[in-house]
């Protein structure tokens, strides 16, 4: 897994040199782990039953194709990734060295999210039951209201109004997409720990990483402080009423 992980994050530095345009990495990326967490999942090996296999299978197919398209039709229309250019400015000269390697960590980072996919694909449980529904209906969940904050968010921009988007789930979340992306990961582990098998409790490093990411890491900080820097104080009094990531009703703002 590492190392399928590692030779698509290989690709992603050559496609980023070749384009210039570094959002075809999350592109990448995406493809890379959902088809490394199909694999994975379809592997012959454990007792649980081939309908799980390719349940699990099917939901990381769902997963990537959705997100993998979305961010491919946003890449097509702007120059760069604002994160990955502050990055790519701040490094200067040094950055095609600095910019592979940090995707090389990007890769090992993204071996938790592949375990919890093969983790649950291979629950020994013998028989689809109540845990693969409700890992199913997790999933639904953050499938749908991630394509929901999207659409919203590309409806505005389309919108020509400019300005910060508050309307929708983005009224109650600045961050209304990554909220359901770590509720989507939590499917894994509903799943797996379905049989009480001992090593199912690790598929909960899955939603543990994605959440550690996308709130620490790669996600809101960078984000943040781009949105900062180009609507300034339109994007604070948002931050002062708005919650993070968890989608809340918005603070009425004091005078």
């Amino acid at each position: 897994m590492a190392a399928a992980m590692s030779a698509f994050m290989a690709v992603a530095t050559a496609v980023e040199r070749r384009t210039g345009n570094s959002g075809w990495i999350d592109v990448v990326w995406t493809a890379g782990l959902g088809l490394t967490g199909i694999a994975g999942a379809l592997l012959p090996f454990g007792t649980g039953p081939m309908s799980r296999r390719l349940l699990v299978a099917g939901l990381a197919l769902a997963w990537a194709l959705r997100l993998g398209l979305h961010i491919a039709q946003r890449t097509s229309g702007i120059a760069e990734d604002p994160r990955y250019a502050k990055l790519k400015r701040d490094w200067g000269a040094d950055a095609p060295r600095r910019l592979a390697r940090m995707l090389q960590m990007q890769a090992l980072a993204s071996i938790p999210l592949g375990l919890g996919i093969v983790l649950a694909a291979h629950s020994p449980a013998p028989s689809l039951g109540w845990p693969d529904v409700a890992g199913v209906a997790v999933f639904a969940a953050g499938l749908a209201g991630g394509a929901i904050a999207d659409r919203q968010l590309r409806a505005f921009a389309r919108s020509g109004r400019g300005g910060v988007c508050d309307r929708g789930l983005w009224g109650w979340s600045r961050h209304p997409n990554y909220f359901f992306e770590c509720v989507l990961w939590c499917s894994y582990p509903v799943i797996a720990l379905g049989s009480g098998h001992l090593w199912g409790w690790l598929a909960v490093l899955a939603p543990v990483c994605i959440t550690l990411l996308l709130t620490r890491i790669s996600g809101i900080p960078p984000l943040e402080e781009h949105m900062l820097a180009k609507h300034g104080d339109a994007y604070r009094a948002y931050q002062r009423r708005t919650s993070a990531l968890i989608p809340l009703p918005p603070k009425e703002e004091t005078r």
